[in-house]
């Protein structure tokens, strides 16, 4: 039996952006960046709202969708479960995530579709920027939040020209979602005033964890239907 506290260490790498350890506490997978404590699988409910909340809002099939971010696996998972997508790319910033999700070690990736899945390690700023007007969805969990950047360097994203370009890469009428650990209505109000988006929402999702509520959050903007066109 498997003690509550017992930790083991799953894999640690060290690159050109920092450090990067996959450990599991008990039955509990955790993620540390940088030294930074990223995420864990104890509730999954909001990583995986991320995908249900944007793909509900993608009319028609044969979907492509863009995942920013691999993390634990579990917004690629949820993405991947939906019949409707044909093509899911997933850009991460660490390639150590990307061995491991290939080693079967992430929990809401134990086995890789490889029909469905293409796996690239970079950053997701570069493939956004190199592929306008190819997705249906867009889905960014690179932070924490765009109060809590996990690498500095993604602050751009959620600048105003990192957020255009992530709108131009959708198809016309496609969705932007962005993950939170906290609610971000400011970064809700930044798209709502892009020329880019049709239509924006900032959706809270209360979750209970060892008896608190913590309050976190997904963005979710719809491209406009063709570049001239800002409103619904």
């Amino acid at each position: 039996m498997i003690a509550d506290d017992e930790l083991h260490e799953l894999g640690r790498d060290s690159g050109v952006h920092g450090e990067v350890v996959l450990r599991r506490r008990g039955t509990v997978t955790e993620l540390v960046v940088d030294g930074v404590f990223a995420m864990d699988d104890v509730d999954t409910s909001t990583e995986r709202a991320l995908a249900t909340e944007a793909l509900r809002r993608c009319p028609g099939a044969d979907l492509r969708v863009l995942v920013g971010g691999l993390g634990l696996g579990w917004t690629a998972a949820t993405v991947l479960a939906d019949p409707r997508v044909a093509e899911l790319d997933v850009a991460e910033l660490q390639p150590a995530l990307v061995g491991w999700a290939t080693d079967g070690l992430l929990p809401g990736l134990p086995e890789l579709p490889a029909e469905r899945l293409r796996l690239h390690a970079g950053d997701v700023a570069d493939t956004l920027a190199g592929s306008p007007s190819h997705w249906d969805a867009v889905l960014l969990d690179v932070d924490n939040g765009p109060a809590f950047l996990v690498h500095q360097s993604n602050a751009g994203l959620y600048a105003d020209a990192g957020l255009t370009t992530a709108l131009a890469a959708l198809r016309p009428g496609g969705v932007l979602g962005i993950w939170s650990s906290d609610p971000a209505p400011e970064l809700a109000e930044r798209l709502a005033t892009l020329p880019g988006t049709a239509a924006v929402e900032h959706l809270v999702l209360p979750v209970e964890r060892d008896g608190r509520r913590f309050d976190y959050a997904i963005v979710v903007a719809r491209a406009a239907q063709s570049p001239a066109d800002g409103t619904e």
